[in-house]
């Protein structure tokens, strides 16, 4: 038993390393004011065999399926964060308007990635999707640092983001399987993933009906079994495993099974932040720590290199300033729909999960996959910032959010 955990496991020196990260990174990250995923992508960078080299080469595959794990869980947890409740709350008019702008970020974000260096139409759809995606993740604390949640601007930004970040990454994994299976049986899996994940939610929904007081104990916080914790996972298991024998990636699995679970349990208490304690606390950082570890360091010196990452920036930021001013035909100021863009085109860990996938599907280039990096790294912080710079906060009580009646 010891013997095989040694041969699995990373070395002594790396662990100690990652374990400690993963404690340490975070504090910091608070202390300077900058997103932790930045701080693990940059302690990869310099661990790993490029710069200090104290992560050997054999230590990579066992950190590799540690870090795959933390990507499923954090694709889980980018699932489990679409607020569906809020979603139906907005009316017809307010998700009218949110499918409007991400058409419009779309276009917008085809046409950007016909200008970067794509050498198949495939290509450009992949990285038309993966531009045009947003991170709820960081739209929700920015609308809640100006007290714009509440706001129709606000209201507005959200409905998009949600609907980007989810059309965007259901594309990508669409366009994967045409790409690996071509038109036929392989696309139908899909549908039968679909149909499935439908028959999981009614019978699911009306066990929940029969026996609320068992399905109570999922969202306990005092379970010592942790039933609330088992059950997501297994579900995220499950789906994994359905995607796996159909021939679908793995991340929209687990994007599935987060998703299904908000859809069916609108209020889950404290069960989301303790999943997100557990995922967050040790796996998802490893993730991040392997991204850094495989970020080609060396290459950022190439005048070629250099320049895709940052025309993959320029072009990921435009694409959603231009969209945010159809905003200026709701009624609202320049200052406002510019602030929308600047805050839509923030970006966190699901464009790094995309991007790595991209590049295992030979749709991305390590070159674009590194300009991908760096946008996260440089919109996480910017971002935010700038559109407290931009909106600001209401002097007044909020705007009540557009109804859709």
């Amino acid at each position: 038993m010891f013997v095989v955990a040694a041969e699995v496991l990373p070395d002594a020196e790396a662990f100690v390393l990652i374990g400690a990260a993963a404690f340490g990174l975070p504090l910091l990250a608070g202390r300077i004011g900058l997103p932790a995923i930045v701080l693990e992508i940059v302690f990869g960078a310099l661990v790993g065999p490029e710069v200090l080299g104290l992560i050997a080469a054999a230590d990579q595959e066992s950190i590799a399926l540690l870090a795959e794990l933390g990507l499923l869980l954090l694709m889980f947890l980018a699932g489990f964060e679409v607020d569906f409740e809020r979603i139906e709350r907005q009316g017809v008019t307010q998700i009218a308007w949110g499918l409007g702008m991400y058409g419009l970020i779309l276009g917008a974000s085809w046409i950007g990635a016909g200008l970067l260096e794509t050498e198949s139409t495939s290509q450009q759809v992949f990285l038309a999707l993966l531009i045009s995606a947003a991170s709820v993740g960081l739209v929700v604390p920015a609308l809640r640092v100006t007290r714009q949640s509440a706001t129709g601007l606000g209201q507005t930004i959200l409905i998009t983001a949600l609907l980007a970040e989810f059309l965007s990454l259901i594309g990508i994994v669409v366009l994967g399987v045409w790409v690996e299976q071509g038109f036929g049986i392989g696309l139908a899996s899909i549908p039968v993933l679909f149909a499935g994940m439908a028959l999981t939610l009614v019978v699911v929904r009306r066990a929940a009906w029969w026996y609320p007081e068992r399905f109570r104990r999922l969202f306990s916080e005092d379970d010592p079994d942790e039933m609330g914790i088992r059950t997501s996972l297994a579900l995220m298991f499950v789906f994994v495993g359905v995607s796996l024998a159909l021939g679908i990636e793995a991340i929209l699995g687990a994007f599935l099974a987060g998703a299904l679970f908000a859809f069916v349990f609108r209020n889950t208490g404290t069960l989301e932040e303790r999943l997100s304690g557990f995922a967050f606390g040790f796996f998802i950082p490893i993730f991040f720590i392997n991204v850094g570890i495989g970020f080609p360091v060396g290459r950022l010196g190439e005048p070629a290199v250099l320049g895709s990452a940052i025309g993959l920036i320029v072009v990921a930021v435009v694409v959603k300033m231009l969209p945010s001013l159809a905003l200026l035909f709701r009624g609202f100021g320049i200052r406002d729909t510019l602030g929308a863009g600047i805050l839509l085109a923030g970006q966190l860990s699901v464009v790094i999960a995309l991007a790595d996938l991209g590049v295992d599907l030979d749709l991305l280039t390590s070159d674009l996959a590194a300009g991908a990096i760096l946008l996260v790294a440089v919109t996480a912080v910017v971002s935010p910032v700038a559109f407290r710079l931009l909106v600001g906060t209401p002097d007044t009580a909020p705007e009540p959010a557009a109804s859709g009646h």
